[in-house]
């Protein structure tokens, strides 16, 4: 999924608290292409744990437009919308580079997608920190590249979090 027409540039508009959606809505009724990455994260409410989505930047979101239209003025009047990113009176564009490379890790709806390499239930050696050379289960792999590792100990099953460079595939 490429979002690139010649002389549409990306950029950063930060959003009100709590509005990413909103103002992802009202860009877009105004024809305007977004990007919105989500992440999902555990949260504790009331005993229970929940998996929810939240964004990668909270606060701000991605939007393509062509500057030379003027339409950043729109933009910053958009309901939801606090003001674009800027340097100086322009607004800055972001690198195609970094909106590629995010597009390539998120699904179509946004969602960051966990690495590709690893995957639940593959067994792995742990190479740096204090359960180095362990070998260890894949539980669960979280977007930000955490991952759930499953380990015998003692006895027993040890869940452990280690960052997904830390990890060997067996």
């Amino acid at each position: 999924m490429i979002f690139h027409d010649p002389g549409t540039s990306w950029f950063l508009a930060q959003h009100k608290p709590n509005c990413g959606h909103i103002a992802q809505r009202n860009l877009q009724r105004q024809n305007m292409r977004t990007f919105l990455p989500l992440e999902e994260t555990t949260k504790r409410q009331g005993g229970k744990f929940s998996t929810v989505l939240k964004p990668l930047f909270p606060g701000y979101i991605f939007v393509a437009f062509n500057i030379a239209l003027g339409r950043h003025r729109a933009i910053n009047s958009t309901y939801g919308v606090t003001r674009l990113v800027s340097f100086g009176k322009e607004p800055a564009p972001v690198p195609l580079d970094i909106i590629s490379q995010l597009l390539l890790r998120c699904d179509a709806s946004g969602k960051l997608m966990p690495p590709k390499f690893l995957k639940a239930g593959d067994q792995v050696r742990i190479t740096t920190g204090p359960f180095a050379d362990f070998v260890a289960e894949i539980e669960t792999i979280g977007p930000d590249r955490r991952v759930w590792v499953l380990m015998d100990l003692m006895g027993g099953q040890m869940r452990v979090a280690v960052g997904a460079g830390q990890l060997r595939p067996i």
